[in-house]
């Protein structure tokens, strides 16, 4: 009988001498962060993909949205799907593991994209919108939980960066594709880059299925201590494997105490601090107003100036460079200086970034046809520049790191369901909103970046990115923290860490 939980024994490869040292293999890690980021590049694309499509008189003369309301749900209730898929993730990724859950997420993506692609009506392509997005909210939080527990510490900011780059890939390849496809005289060009994003789909769940290891964090919680072994063995080496499968034991057992821990319970103290941290900088991670550039990208190019679509088109395929290009950067710098400090540069530079898209569409207002208009191109750009330094990578790894083994899955599926509640509005209310108001809907986004900062500096905890050990208190049930970095002055303060060697 078929069974969706992972039962094949783990065992060392054939003529492996036991008695001997096995060294730990960075590219092993590099390539299965590599290949179930295929999950991130899915999301990506789906971020990418409609914003031309919704904009296209082609689209919109076989479609026939009423109004904008129309036109925001058919992009918005993708996020609702998005929500439902990362809840989700709670129920699926404890009792079956986190590649089998990514496997079954990508067959539901298959269908919702097929649903899509064959679209007549908007509700036909609205219900294959909500289908694909439980595939991709389920992606959105299960990438980044699976990856964070094969990495070690000093890599996790490192392979968390790694998944942003592909997923930001995903966006780029989605700009270019709609710019090409769009060219095509055809009136059914878009069902191409819907269809198209298919096959890696397949190549996941194929995957996932049949060739990633299981999270060895995952097999001790099943009690499978040596098919544990051999997966960290093979990651890190035998020395490390034995250390950190002693680590695991202890925080699963702490775990015990808390294993029976209900949904309810996550928003009880004293675990309400942690889940309201983790939901809190993924809430942040949107309502600063990412999706409302990458969603409606073209009508935010017109409403400053750029009447031309095909020349909006062009421009907008330039935001997917950028987002790639400066996805490189936390890969090499990330795990280098705080969490704190990135979210906090990040939160100035995009507040700075939505002003400047406010005055140059009050200035498109009032000067139309004045060349000075193209300059709106810069800050579309400017403001992924400094978010792809931050919350890009920062919020996804943030939350990864705080919440404990026995409620992760839960953790991570609340962090996540916020993050696509709080898109849901932003790809809802962008759109009524700008008709309404204009380019004063960039001046509200500065306004929450304004929010964001401050909800970093007061409650995301000391800021010095280094190793930190940890002291179980099991009165107040969380951890205690004490900096052990050389040159740091020691340090104690209350955050959910998840070994006995975490990231602060």
């Amino acid at each position: 009988m078929l069974s969706l939980k992972p039962t094949k024994p783990i065992r060392p490869p054939p003529y492996t001498n036991l008695s001997t040292h096995r060294s730990g293999n960075v590219k092993y890690i590099y390539t299965i962060t590599a290949f179930v980021s295929i999950g991130a590049l899915l999301f990506g694309y789906d971020q990418g993909v409609m914003g031309v499509i919704v904009a296209d008189q082609r689209w919109i003369d076989l479609m026939q949205p009423k109004n904008s309301w129309v036109t925001g749900a058919v992009v918005s209730l993708y996020d609702v799907g998005c929500f439902i898929g990362a809840m989700s993730l709670g129920y699926l990724a404890d009792p079956y593991g986190r590649e089998r859950t990514l496997a079954f997420a990508s067959v539901v993506f298959i269908i919702g994209a097929m649903i899509q692609a064959a679209s007549y009506s908007i509700t036909q392509i609205t219900i294959g919108r909500v289908i694909l997005g439980y595939g991709v909210g389920t992606c959105a939080g299960g990438v980044p939980l699976y990856v964070s527990e094969i990495a070690p510490p000093s890599m996790r900011g490192r392979v968390v960066g790694i998944e942003q780059m592909i997923l930001c890939f995903g966006e780029l390849v989605a700009f270019w594709f709609n710019y090409g496809f769009n060219r095509l005289p055809t009136k059914d060009w878009w069902r191409i880059p819907l269809a198209i994003q298919i096959l890696p789909a397949l190549v996941l769940a194929i995957g996932c299925w049949s060739w990633v290891p299981p999270s060895p964090r995952w097999l001790v919680a099943q009690g499978r201590y040596e098919c544990a072994k051999e997966v960290l063995t093979r990651l890190h080496g035998s020395k490390a494997a034995e250390t950190e499968l002693l680590d695991i034991k202890e925080s699963i057992e702490f775990g015990k105490e808390t294993s029976q821990m209900s949904w309810r319970d996550m928003f009880k103290m004293p675990v309400l601090r942690v889940t309201v941290l983790g939901m809190g900088v993924q809430f942040f991670q949107q309502m600063t107003g990412t999706n409302s550039i990458l969603y409606y990208t073209p009508s935010l190019f017109h409403r400053g100036g750029i009447t031309n679509p095909q020349t909006a088109n062009l421009a907008t395929g330039g935001v997917g460079i950028v987002l790639f290009v400066f996805s490189w950067i936390p890969i090499f710098y990330f795990d280098q200086y705080g969490r704190k400090t990135w979210l906090e540069i990040g939160t100035i530079g995009m507040m700075c970034s939505m002003l400047g898209i406010a005055a140059l569409q009050w200035h498109a207002e009032k000067y139309p046809g004045d060349s000075a208009n193209y300059a709106i191109v810069i800050f579309p750009y400017l403001f992924y520049a400094f978010f792809n330094i931050s919350w890009g990578v920062g919020s996804w790894t943030y939350a990864s790191e705080i919440f404990p083994l026995s409620i992760r899955a839960k953790g991570n599926a609340l962090s996540t369901a916020s993050l696509w509640a709080a898109c849901y509005v932003v790809a809802q209310a962008s759109p009524p909103i700008a008709d309404a108001v204009g380019w004063g809907l960039y001046v509200i986004y500065s306004g929450i970046c304004v929010a964001a900062f401050f909800f970093v500096r007061r409650n995301s905890g000391p800021n010095s990115g280094r190793y930190v050990e940890v002291i179980w208190d099991r009165e107040s049930w969380l951890y205690s923290c004490k900096v052990i970095s050389e040159g740091v002055n020691a340090k104690l303060y209350r955050l959910g860490c998840t070994s006995t060697r975490c990231h602060e």
